[in-house]
């Protein structure tokens, strides 16, 4: 009997919500992380936090900076140290994309989410970003308002109707 297959499935450990609010987001990549054992251990435990982070290209590779994954509890005197700059995994070509779009656009790399894919790996979700003005932000508040008005009003409407 043949297997099914499955689509892709993701165990989401974080997400920086406010990436989403604070830039409009361009593109996407899927970067692997360079970890070491206490960290990956501490990730599937959940304790991670992408609030402030960014990544940076160096010397042909890409940095993460500013992410907080907590010292695994049962670590001991090989515990890492929680925002320590973590190299990212990408193509070369991906890079170089990468590097001449933040060069010449003034775009910013931010990260999205870290979670681990279907084969048990981590990965971070890195967007080419730029930055929103303030009255972009408050643009988007009222779209979204308009929106909910919206919908309460269906709603209302379809109650109404039973």
């Amino acid at each position: 009997m043949a297997k099914e297959k499955k689509g892709p499935s993701r165990r989401l450990v974080t997400e920086n919500r406010k990436a989403r609010h604070d830039y409009h987001i361009l593109e996407t990549y899927e970067a692997g992380l360079a970890l070491i054992g206490t960290e990956v251990k501490s990730l599937r435990e959940g304790k991670a936090n992408l609030q402030d982070s960014f990544a940076r290209v160096e010397n042909g590779e890409v940095i993460l900076y500013n992410m907080h994954i907590s010292p695994y509890q049962k670590g001991g005197y090989v515990n890492h140290e929680p925002k320590r700059p973590r190299k990212l995994l990408l193509h070369k070509r991906e890079i170089t994309r990468l590097e001449q779009s933040v060069r010449q656009k003034g775009l910013t790399m931010v990260p999205l989410s870290v979670y681990f894919n279907d084969r048990g790996l981590a990965k971070v979700s890195l967007a080419l970003a730029q930055g929103k003005k303030l009255y972009d932000k408050r643009e988007d508040v009222a779209r979204r308002e308009a929106q909910r008005d919206v919908e309460r009003a269906f709603k209302e409407r379809s109650l109404g109707a039973i």
